[in-house]
């Protein structure tokens, strides 16, 4: 991982605000990254230096555009830089941003693709997330909203963003570049409706598209209960395993966002790291974000 963020150095020019400490080439926090499932190799470093060296320059404005003046207080622990050049985010493609919360990435993504790309809100399929008629609506209401919701964001006219629910991945099979899944897998896991949003996904995919994840992690050897994702929290090995079994294939795991400092075994879960700090736990205050996994996976043929 450290080759990694001398390479984007090298060839970009950004400002990475990873510490360099904080990467591990093949072990984090006790979590053990065999080769054999898709470890960082050579020849990904070398594709993402490429990468870097062709939009670093495009990513970099996004990255320290004004608008995001709150929002950068997040990049030391986040990390966008060097997670969308993982990715391999071009400026100019189709992306997917599932479940997109906040804005946080939202916004981000909107100044990167604005331009030349698009990005497209992918929302729960209202008719398994809930039996609701009320909630359904709220869901499909969010999608339709997201396009002026980034519009308002950027500044950038609202037919470069658009929503979609799952339910209607039918509609624009096989036309996307890459789907992000930031921070939100453990809510479909609790749920009981991973697999069906991940194959609604696939569906999205074209043939070469990628599919990238972060994840809170939980510790190897966590007990079930904890990694179920009622605790914001999975197993890593869990999620590529799952990932395998609903048609994907591991391209490559990084060390990007892991944080050595979070133990992953809060009672109320990740919400009690920072930025939440649902408990107000002074203990956790300076420990940065929650310990993250960061997978990009390939649709198995």
């Amino acid at each position: 991982m450290t080759k990694l963020i001398l390479a984007l150095t090298a060839v970009s020019g950004l400002a990475l605000a990873a510490p360099l400490a904080a990467q591990s080439s093949s072990q984090h926090a006790g979590h053990a990254m065999p080769a054999a499932d898709g470890m960082m190799d050579e020849a990904h470093i070398k594709d993402t230096a490429q990468f870097m060296k062709m939009h670093g320059e495009q990513l970099s404005a996004a990255i320290n555009h004004p608008s995001r003046a709150e929002d950068k207080a997040r990049d030391a622990f986040r990390h966008p830089a060097e997670t969308l050049a993982f990715f391999h985010v071009g400026p100019e493609m189709k992306v997917g941003e599932y479940a997109p919360g906040g804005g946080w990435y939202s916004r981000l993504l909107g100044h990167y693709l604005g331009g030349e790309g698009q990005l497209v809100g992918l929302y729960a399929n209202p008719l398994t997330a809930t039996a609701d008629p009320a909630r359904q609506e709220r869901i499909r209401n969010q999608a339709a909203g997201f396009g002026a919701e980034v519009a308002g964001y950027t500044g950038l006219p609202a037919e470069k963003f658009s929503g979609l629910t799952l339910d209607k991945a039918a509609e624009q099979k096989g036309t996307f570049d890459r789907i992000l899944v930031i921070r939100a897998m453990h809510s479909p896991t609790r749920s009981g409706t991973a697999d069906t949003e991940i194959r609604a996904m696939r569906e999205l995919l074209k043939d070469d598209g990628l599919l990238g994840i972060i994840q809170h992690r939980a510790k190897p050897d966590a007990p079930w209960a904890y990694a179920d994702g009622s605790k914001g929290y999975l197993k890593q090995q869990d999620m590529i395993d799952f990932m395998r079994l609903n048609g994907f294939e591991l391209v490559a795991a990084s060390e990007i966002n892991a944080n050595a400092k979070d133990p992953a075994n809060h009672p109320e879960g990740v919400w009690e790291m920072p930025p939440s700090l649902a408990t107000k736990r002074e203990d956790l205050k300076g420990l940065g974000e929650s310990d993250r996994m960061t997978l990009l996976f390939k649709k198995a043929k």
